[in-house]
């Protein structure tokens, strides 16, 4: 299928036609069938733009809607609906991955990548259609998809050792935790990216992983065991590890 087709596909399922079609088009597309061409002709630039803005409105929306909750229940909650576990869950289900454009390096992988594909076009076509379509279209589309996912008690405990790290940090250093990529290598169709994490300006973990969200998620649990605090999951699998606080 050409691109075209994918993004007329795409078009019909997000129902919103795009002024603009080098966006949508590039937001649909790896960066495995974009190589050696400019950056934003792959969704990473709109991933960028579009992980900023869902979670902006996230945040806007829970604190509405739970006017119960403290600081450290609205983080988890949002922490698991903006997770890449929700958000590939989410655009597989609307149907976009038979819309990804791989490159045929990637294909010949049999995209072992795809849950992080869909993930990352998720958050790119939330960044396009906000350029395309402003904020109100971009908020229904975002209400709309994840509002099957909203439960209270995803704010019970922390879900992930990012969200673990943010809370005892925000807690305990009345700040966030920082991370900053040290490191990208490999070809893109199986790329290694190497994460720091810094609180308060100082790195207090680091983690490798397949995707930029896998490192983090690693540098999130080194940084948790380096200072102490007993981490609430394992960062590859998601299961509890204890159920003891810090």
């Amino acid at each position: 299928m050409k691109a075209h087709k994918h993004v007329v596909a795409v078009e019909q399922i997000l129902d919103y036609h795009f002024d603009d079609q080098a966006l949508i088009t590039s937001a649909i597309t790896h960066p495995s069938a974009v190589e050696n061409h400019p950056v934003s002709a792959s969704y990473e630039r709109l991933e960028f733009l579009g992980d900023s803005i869902l979670g902006a409105m996230v945040a806007t929306d829970l604190f509405e809607r739970f006017p119960g909750m403290d600081e450290g229940e609205l983080t988890r909650l949002k922490i698991s609906l903006v997770s890449g576990v929700t958000l590939s869950k989410v655009a597989a289900d609307l149907g976009l991955a038979d819309h990804i454009i791989f490159g045929e390096s990637e294909k010949g992988t049999g995209a072992r990548g795809l849950n992080s594909a869909l993930e990352n076009v998720y958050e790119a076509i939330v960044g396009a259609l906000y350029l395309d379509a402003g904020f109100e279209t971009t908020h229904e589309f975002v209400s709309a998809t994840l509002a099957p996912h909203v439960s209270p008690k995803l704010a019970e405990r922390p879900l992930s050792p990012k969200s673990r790290l943010q809370e005892v940090t925000q807690r305990d250093w009345r700040c966030a935790p920082e991370y900053k990529l040290e490191a990208e290598e490999g070809p893109a169709h199986d790329p290694t990216f190497t994460t720091a994490v810094l609180v308060d300006g100082r790195r207090v973990g680091r983690g490798v992983g397949s995707s930029k969200k896998e490192s983090e998620s690693r540098a999130a649990l080194d940084a948790l065991e380096r200072l102490g605090y007993v981490p609430a999951v394992d960062a590859g699998s998601g299961a509890a590890r204890s159920s003891q606080s810090s």
